[in-house]
């Protein structure tokens, strides 16, 4: 080598080198200057993924999620292996060979800036990726560009791969909320990650590039191009066989919008379980993962969907049709497209699907589904039944004609009914699984199934469908079901479709109970010393007090007055003058007292004789608490929706300690004793207020020994206090089952059970329908009304809207359950009585239970004065004549 030539390789030696120094001074600059602003990746170790809160039943069927970000995390070992090489064939093959930067994706990325002047990819590796979406923006930058490389460095140093993968895999964003590749699984094909195969697989794995370019469900076609590159990478890789390959490249697309996949819709229960959640947890509460168990029995909450919205279409189909919710112009029949858009703006309300109508026949009408399907609906399909609504009290005639109804353009509602092959209206169907995966299944011929609806195998002989005229009910209701021996809800509604309305009524509505609060009055009494043979004047009364706007004179429903009359048939016939004659020889401050240990807020009860015919404004959660005390033979319970809350690892984190009733455990009045301090089986204090201040942390609340339980091993949560004595809660469930019996609730015979009791409720107008029952299983109340106070029609009464609901619920949830009563206490004794005097008699009569202290008088010495308790009593379970049974009224 000539030594020209050699000093000119030395010169390109140090050229380089000082090159090499200046890149190194320049990157040591960088890294000085920015290395204060990056945040510490040890935080990576204790990092919360943002997930949302999720709301269950207590049978773990999922009713409720909310939060911004739908996120399912995952440990890398729950995660299939295939489908980790498909994200690495699509983001970063070199991801376990690199240290968090690759060299060659960089020089790419430069050479692309100096080709088009801008940037246009990243050159990214899968550490790079967790960096950005961890602490940095999206933003094209290149000071952002160095933190994410420097900050890729130090994750590589301090974390191992798969916990870097493990971030990754639960933290990108893939789409349609979906944060995660578990959350994603569930949202484009409604299964976990581990059981989709190859094909589905690369699909996701082709998302995080541009979840909106590349989404399967918008843009099918360009995600079908990525997925099929994917699967070659794959095979060019060695992560999946040529046969594999093969099989995956042919699959067809299967991906769909799956929504939240509730399996219980059960949405004002979600709420409900959603508001008690962030007053536990504050804003927290949507981001951290928690799983709220609520006391909600799927069976039971399906029972009572179906029987509200049942009885309130009943309801509703008694007062006539309304006509059309609309009527659309006449150009847009042409226009398919729009009106397929005006019809996916009306809500499905109670599965009743909206529909327009496209041509009208005398015995016939064409209409237009949602799905752009065209489907018949047949004269006796309920068009033949058709009498226009004029008023709550009027109808008009039969319709003759569809045309005297009915003109194109009209928005109707529609109901499918299934039909069996028998010709039978099939009541309940399973929902057609989903199929989309299985490409040997042979597709629906069911016209009526939405574009794109995965195919699903019909067995012959296959079920015929039929569309029926409907109409959304104008009232509305609400049912609510105790457990009576610790007040968790199993059950409630609080309207016809959460879609209509949120306004939730089993625990906003304070309505006017009627005479469905006559059984407290009652219960005082007896609690006083009456019996359920006393005897009370049923005869007019006239008050004219100071306290009341006017002249008021109470009435029967009937009109007429049965004179002196006894307790229990004054209740089973709902006697108004018989309740405020008792209250008024009660006195009012006695009765408030005694409503107050129901659970009833004294403010809240009127101040005057009103009270007896229920004129205190309640709502239906109100009124079952106070009749589940009558279910579990006295006591007082509180009611609770929120069993316990799990943390995003499964652990428990609150648990709810509801007062409970304990049969075996002595009165604390009778054992001279206060009620103990709860003992804390951990060692360390109880919190009392479970509401704690958002962000402190929540201490879970142990079990606690009670001292005075009969078992000194058990484990007994707070008891439940006497709202009344096991007498007095004996008697009444006596005198409410003769309510069933031969009282204003008869039809409820119907469900063949002794253990069923209750009463009917009826508010002037009449405005306000109730049922109030209970079998020692369940307390239940049920109500129906207008959110406006409108009347509700003549011969709408509790035992014509409200009770239908309650037997149609309570004979689905008590199925196979034994007949249970409370037990008998040892003072009471039953006699034979004189009915129409309520003295004891030795010949004829009839049966009446009595404490045995309160007895009355044999009728050959006794005197007769009407309205007194002490030994003046009477009455019993059989009546020796029928009589006619209306309903009441307030």
């Amino acid at each position: 080598m000539t030594e020209k030539a050699r000093n000119r390789l030395l010169s390109l030696l140090w050229l380089g080198l000082a090159g090499l120094a200046a890149a190194g001074m320049g990157f040591s600059s960088i890294y000085i200057y920015l290395k204060p602003g990056l945040p510490s990746v040890e935080s990576l170790r204790d990092i919360r993924l943002q997930t949302p809160l999720r709301v269950y039943s207590r049978d773990m069927k999922l009713i409720g999620e909310f939060g911004e970000k739908r996120r399912t995390p995952i440990t890398i070992e729950q995660t299939p292996e295939t489908f980790i090489k498909a994200v690495l064939a699509a983001e970063d093959a070199g991801f376990y060979s690199h240290n968090g930067v690759s060299i060659k994706g960089l020089m790419r990325a430069a050479s692309q800036i100096l080709q088009t002047g801008s940037i246009q990819s990243g050159g990214s590796t899968l550490t790079m990726q967790v960096a950005r979406n961890f602490f940095l923006s999206r933003e094209q930058r290149f000071v952002r560009k160095f933190n994410e490389i420097l900050l890729s460095l130090q994750i590589e140093r301090e974390l191992t791969k798969d916990e870097i993968l493990a971030l990754y895999i639960n933290k990108i964003f893939l789409g349609n909320r979906a944060y995660g590749f578990q959350a994603a699984a569930q949202v484009y094909y409604g299964r976990d990650i581990n059981e989709l195969n190859v094909a589905q697989w690369a699909m996701m794995a082709g998302l995080p590039k541009a979840p909106s370019t590349y989404n399967p469900i918008a843009n099918p076609s360009r995600a079908l191009v990525r997925r099929n590159w994917i699967l070659k990478r794959m095979l060019d890789l060695g992560y999946i066989s040529q046969s594999e390959y093969k099989n995956s490249i042919t699959a067809p697309v299967t991906a769909r919008w799956h929504g939240h996949d509730l399996d219980l819709h059960a949405p004002y229960i979600a709420e409900m379980a959603r508001k008690e959640a962030v007053e536990l947890f504050g804003d927290s509460a949507y981001t951290e993962g928690y799983q709220v168990i609520t006391s909600v029995d799927s069976r039971l909450q399906e029972a009572a969907q179906d029987a509200l919205q049942r009885g309130l279409e009943a309801y509703d189909s008694r007062h006539g049709y309304r006509g059309p919710e609309q009527q659309l112009e006449k150009e847009l029949l042409d226009d398919n497209d729009q009106m397929v858009d005006i019809l996916n703006e009306i809500p499905v309300l109670g599965g009743l699907e909206p529909a327009v109508v496209t041509a009208v026949e005398p015995r016939r009408l064409q209409v237009q589904l949602r799905d752009r399907s065209v489907v018949e609906v047949a004269w006796e399909n309920g068009l033949s039944e058709i009498r226009p609504y004029i008023s709550e009290n009027a109808r008009g005639a039969r319709i003759e004609s569809a045309e005297e109804m009915f003109a194109p353009g009209d928005v109707i509602r529609l109901r499918r009914v299934e039909i069996s092959p028998s010709g039978q209206e099939m009541v309940e169907t399973e929902a057609t699984e989903e199929l989309a995966d299985d490409a040997e299944r042979q597709p629906t011929a069911d016209p009526f199934a939405d574009p794109g609806e995965p195919a699903a195998i019909l067995d012959e002989p296959q079920v015929r469908v039929e569309w029926h005229l409907a109409q959304v009910p104008a009232a509305q209701g609400t049912l609510i079901s105790l457990e009576p021996s610790d007040g968790a809800i199993r059950a409630m509604v609080g309207g016809y479709d959460f879609r209509q309305s949120h306004f939730n009524r089993a625990t906003q509505a304070a309505r006017q109970p009627g005479s469905s609060f006559k059984p407290f009055i009652y219960a005082a009494a007896l609690e006083k010393g009456y019996t359920a043979a006393s005897m009370i004047n049923d005869a007019p009364i006239i008050f004219e007090e100071t306290n009341m706007q006017d002249v008021w004179r109470p009435e029967n429903d009937t009109g007429t007055f049965l004179g002196p009359t006894r307790l229990r048939k004054a209740l089973y016939k709902s006697r108004n003058m018989v309740s405020i004659r008792l209250l008024q020889a009660l006195g009012i401050d006695y009765a408030l007292d005694f409503a107050e240990n129901f659970g009833f807020e004294r403010s809240k009860l009127a101040r005057n004789l009103t009270i007896a015919l229920g004129s205190s404004a309640l709502t239906p959660l109100e009124m079952v608490r106070g009749y589940a005390a009558f279910a579990n033979g006295g006591y007082r319970v509180e009611p609770y929706l929120v069993e316990r809350v799990l943390d995003v690892n499964g652990e428990t984190i609150y648990q709810a300690l509801p007062l409970t009733v304990c049969r075996d455990c002595p009165d604390m009045a009778e054992a001279g004793a206060e009620a103990p301090e709860p003992i804390d089986l951990a060692g360390t204090s109880v919190e009392e207020d479970m509401a704690l201040p958002a962000g402190e942390p929540i201490e879970l609340r142990t079990l606690q020994v009670n001292p005075l339980s009969a078992d000194p091993n058990a484990q007994a949560l707070p008891r439940a206090p006497r709202a009344m004595s096991p007498e007095t809660a004996f008697i009444i469930d006596s005198m409410l089952k003769d309510v069933i019996k031969r009282g204003t609730g008869r039809k409820a015979l119907v469900m063949k059970r002794g253990d069923i009791a209750g009463k009917t409720g009826t508010t002037n107008g009449p405005r306000d329908a109730w049922f109030s029952g209970y079998s020692p299983h369940l307390a239940t109340s049920a109500w129906v009304g207008f959110d406006s106070n409108g009347e509700l029609g003549k011969n709408e009464y509790g035992g014509s809207a409200a009770l239908p609901i309650w037997i149609d619920f309570m004979s689905a949830a008590l199925e196979g359950l034994p007949e249970r009563h409370l037990p008998q206490p040892d003072n009471i004794v039953t006699v034979r009585i004189n009915p129409r005097t309520g003295l004891r008699t030795s010949r004829g009569g009839m049966f009446e239970v009595f404490r045995a202290d309160r007895v009355p008088g044999h009728e050959s010495y006794s005197s007769y004065r009407p309205g007194y308790p002490s030994g003046r009593n009477g009455s019993g379970s059989q009546e020796e004549e029928e009589e006619s049974l209306p309903e009441e009224l307030f």
